[in-house]
């Protein structure tokens, strides 16, 4: 049923594999952040800026532990990926179950932790009162649907890590539309504000989990799914814990800083966060096109590194990066070009927009850095390292972001003097991730999985 699906990353040309590899990964990201944008657009449009408010206060912490997930999910599909192009069947069916458990037990315990936390983080983050409750309100319920969140992205790694990247994404395009349906339904219909668009993201997100399932379960071959044969592989948990991890906590530690900014934005009241919110949803999908560029890199590098050809590992990141480069310039300059209507779309406040356009320049004309640091940190997780990318992002990401609130915001408290800091942290993170890669691909040698 999916072997027509799959892309053989060992052999033939590369650009036009990494393209239909990509493009579709991107789309799921898109489609991803649909779930968002829909409860963004329908409280923007039919509750207020406040509801709206609400939802974009609570986008740092949401990334802080879909993060989590995200990186785990691509330690999975490191490991499995790298036993696929080394021809070890047996490890990719350990390791195809094992990310399956892996993924169910940290949904659950994320789900504890962020009930756990809502009272603590609102608290500093110091949420107006007239957005509290609703914003509190939203996060324990999505908190609610974490479990199926993670497996979902577990399942779409597992899909990925052998060429298949259409079938998560008619899996999230079906989810999409149905949370865009259940929206209008609980918000216009039954009346409810930003517990029925919560519900309806949970719903949605439990629907595309499903889907995938039941792919898995009857899919022919290594990366199919017996529940008989159900278990946690010691090695194989230890290979993606140690590949993951550190990728998680590279994400995490930008929605650490994203916190500490969003508390700084909502010092600047209503307006700012809703600017805010609507101006996300916006450069979010661009960024999902990077990052479908980044764990293309990550899985042809990991197949061909398993295979034992450095050679074409190299060229598949020199690809990737012509390729995203592109790409990303011509969307910048669409989005830049249709900055006021595309923030408008969500709430029609002059300020608001003022805003948020505001932040659309200084995020999305500087996306060219980010694409060079996606896909150079995504080629190094495809080698099995994970560890040098977190921590360059530790420092450099979440170390200037806390400075520059420290100081130069304290100094200049204006919204522009806040966004700028985005630019400059991934300037500088860029570099050394370069300096990284160049040291690191000196010194590969052949594995023996």
């Amino acid at each position: 049923m999916f072997k027509a699906r799959e892309i053989d990353m060992l052999h033939g040309k590369l650009w036009d594999k990494i393209i239909l590899f990509a493009l579709p990964l991107a789309l799921t990201g898109v489609m991803q952040q649909l779930l968002n944008a829909a409860d963004v657009a329908v409280l923007g449009q039919f509750v207020g800026k406040n509801a709206m408010a609400a939802v974009g206060n609570n986008t740092a912490l949401i990334g802080l532990l879909v993060n989590l997930f995200m990186g785990l999910s691509l330690g999975a599909n490191v490991v499995i990926a790298q036993n696929i192009g080394a021809e070890k069947f047996d490890r990719v069916h350990d390791a195809v179950h094992t990310a399956f458990l892996l993924a169910l037990i940290v949904g659950v315990a994320l789900c504890g932790i962020a009930e756990a936390l809502v009272n603590p983080v609102f608290e500093w983050l110091a949420v107006p009162a007239a957005v509290a409750p609703m914003a509190e309100t939203y996060l324990r319920i999505y908190a609610f649907g974490l479990p199926v969140m993670g497996i979902y992205n577990f399942e779409a790694a597992i899909f990925r890590s052998r060429g298949d990247t259409q079938t998560p994404l008619i899996a999230l395009t079906i989810a999409s539309f149905l949370n865009i349906a259940l929206n209008l339904i609980f918000v216009l219909q039954f009346g409810m504000g930003v517990d029925g668009v919560a519900w309806a993201t949970v719903i949605a997100n439990a629907v595309s989990a499903v889907i995938l399932f039941r792919g898995l379960l009857k899919a022919e071959g290594v990366i199919q799914l017996n529940l008989r044969e159900m278990r946690l592989d010691k090695a194989c948990l230890k290979e993606t814990v140690r590949i993951g991890l550190p990728a998680g906590v590279q994400g995490m530690v930008f929605s650490l800083s994203n916190l500490l900014i969003q508390a700084a934005i909502n010092s600047l009241g209503p307006d700012a966060m809703a600017a805010s919110a609507a101006a996300f949803t916006v450069e979010i999908n661009v960024f999902c096109l990077t990052n479908g560029f980044g764990q293309a890199a990550t899985t042809f590098v990991s197949q061909n590194y398993g295979a034992g050809n450095l050679a074409r590992c190299k060229a598949v990141t020199k690809v990737s990066l012509q390729i995203n480069t592109v790409l990303m310039f011509i969307l910048s300059a669409a989005i830049l070009y249709f900055a006021e209507p595309l923030v408008g779309f969500f709430n029609e406040d002059p300020e608001v927009i003022r805003l948020g356009v505001i932040r659309l320049w200084y995020i999305i004309a500087p996306e060219i850095i980010s694409v060079v640091m996606e896909i150079i940190s995504g080629s190094l997780r495809g080698y099995g390292i994970s560890l040098a990318p977190a921590i360059i992002t530790l420092v450099f990401v979440c170390g200037i972001r806390i400075t520059w609130v420290f100081t130069v915001f304290a100094k200049i408290p204006t919204y522009a003097s806040l966004m700028a800091v985005y630019g400059v942290s991934w300037f500088f993170t860029m570099i050394f991730l370069l300096v990284a890669y160049r040291f690191y691909t000196k010194h590969l040698k052949v594995i023996k999985l």
